[in-house]
Formats: C-alpha cells, sequence, structure tokens
C-alpha cells in the first residue's frame, strides 16, 4: 500500500475518493475542474492489483493502493485514513461546483450538531438528479432518496460510533447497491443527526445504477435490504415494492413474477452469506 504525505494547515474538508486502476491523477482534473485542486485535501483510494500511482511531491494528496475489492471496502478504508475534522464521500465521476467546500463547512458552522449532512445534486443535463424531500433533517423515508456522493460527515462523530459502509453491499459486492441507505440507517440508530441542505455541490452524469430500480440487481439488492430491516415480513415488503414498479412503469405486468422471485434470490443470498 503506497501513499504520499499530507500537509493539513489551514484546511479542514477532506475529500475521499474511490476509483479503480489508476495511473495517473488525470481524472482530477475534471472533479475539480470548477476549483483550485491545490486548495483541497484529497484522499484516494485505488483498487488495483499493483501499486499504480504515486504522489510524492504533492501535499494535499495522499493515494492509498489497495488490493482489497468492492466499493464499500473503499470508503471504509477512505474513513480509516481520513484525519480532518469533515469529510466528504467522494467517486471519480463527479465535478465539483464552484467553492463546494465552503457551501458544506459553512452548513457544519451553521449546525454545529449536525453529525452528518446531506446536500443535492445535478446531472450533466443540470436537471435535479432526484426529487428531493422538503425537510430540514433525516429520517427513516428521506435517507432512501440520498446518493453516497452527497454525504459529508463530522469525522469524529463516525469513528467514535464504529460507523462503516456494510461490505455486503455496494458495487463489487453481493449485492450492488443500498450501501449509504444501510450506511445513514446505521446512523440513525446511533442517534447521530443527519441534517439535509437543499444547496447543490456537484454533477453526475445522468445515467446511474441507483436510477435502475427495475433491474435485476437492484431487485435483488433491495430484496435484500428489506430482510436485514425487516426479517420475514419482507416478503410482503418484497411484494409490495415489485407492485409499486409496475404501477411506475418501471416492469411490466408479465415480469412481476419473475421480479418477485429475482428478489426472493436476494433474500436467500442475504441469508448464506451471513452463514460464510
Amino acid at each position: 500500500m503506497l501513499m504520499s504525505k499530507l500537509n493539513y494547515k489551514n484546511k479542514n474538508l477532506q475529500v475521499l475518493i474511490s476509483t479503480m486502476n489508476r495511473s495517473n491523477l488525470e481524472f482530477l482534473e475534471s472533479i475539480f475542474v470548477n476549483n483550485n485542486i491545490s486548495n483541497s485535501l484529497i484522499t484516494i483510494i485505488n483498487q488495483t492489483k499493483k501499486n499504480t500511482i504515486s504522489c510524492d511531491n504533492n501535499k494535499s494528496i495522499q493515494i492509498f493502493n489497495s488490493s482489497q475489492f468492492g466499493l464499500s471496502n473503499s470508503r471504509n478504508l477512505a474513513i480509516k485514513h481520513s484525519t480532518n475534522d469533515y469529510c466528504l464521500i467522494a467517486d471519480d465521476d463527479v465535478v465539483y461546483v464552484k467553492d463546494f467546500e465552503k457551501i458544506i463547512l459553512s452548513e457544519f458552522h451553521k449546525n454545529p450538531s449536525a453529525d452528518i449532512i446531506t446536500f443535492q445534486m445535478k446531472d450533466d443535463n443540470d436537471n435535479y438528479f432526484k426529487n428531493y424531500p422538503n425537510i430540514f433533517k433525516h429520517n427513516l423515508k428521506s435517507i432512501s432518496s440520498v446518493n453516497s456522493v452527497v454525504i459529508a460527515f463530522k469525522r469524529e462523530s463516525v469513528i467514535n460510533n464504529n460507523l462503516e459502509f456494510n461490505t455486503l453491499f455496494g458495487l463489487g459486492s453481493y449485492f450492488p447497491t443500498g450501501e449509504e441507505y444501510i450506511f445513514l440507517r446505521d446512523a440513525l440508530n446511533k442517534k447521530l443527526n443527519i441534517f439535509f441542505c437543499k444547496q447543490v455541490i456537484l454533477s453526475h452524469k445522468t445515467i446511474s445504477s441507483g436510477k435502475k430500480v427495475g433491474n435485476n440487481n437492484i431487485i435483488f439488492a433491495r430484496a435484500a435490504i428489506f430482510f436485514k430491516y425487516y426479517s420475514f415480513f419482507s416478503l410482503f415488503k418484497l411484494a409490495h415494492h415489485i407492485l409499486l414498479l409496475y404501477k411506475l412503469d418501471y416492469i411490466n405486468f408479465s415480469q412481476i413474477i419473475a421480479k418477485y422471485f429475482i428478489g426472493l434470490n436476494g433474500i436467500i443470498k442475504y441469508l448464506k452469506s451471513n452463514d460464510e
């Protein structure tokens, strides 16, 4: 595992970027195109089979080349090696708005009791990425609207409460989605304060796995989440979910039964994965 040193003086937000198989840092240019990258503290988790990036001469960037795959593993490694008061979860395909760091830090300063603050994002057509809830503080229902890349947190709150991403969920794991929902739900269960800010901090390409709600792998993962929290009542939750997908035209009538059995397979996989 290779890393460079950081100079933390006068910097309060640490951007935790997950990426794969990078051999250089050129991808950072598009992420920080609207900002001066030298003003940002960046931690990069580069999941790869060999050490492919070094950054010995840049005091604002640290890099960990890791052979352990899976998005949640990457997030957890980034949190483990974070050092600053406030952190932001990031991917390698986002584009931050100008002064995004000031927006985030300002919200934490205005809301000192906040442990986590989530923000809004737009797609590359300048449309809001989701229909965001009209709330000030998150609850069990509203956290389902959150994408991981708009999650900022107070490091002390996350570390002291042993909060981490569930490695059964997220890209590259058994269940390819839902890791941010579980992370935030665990935070609520630990009585952490999760606030919502209606300011946009980034844009992301229009196509996202989170929008493919009718896809087999998403239903597979969603059913596993149902079982995690509702045990065998999840069978009814799954049925309701499939019917809702049909009502909203994400699937057609002829797919209902097949999609339900895909969800059942997700529940079975979740049960087996906890026995392994």
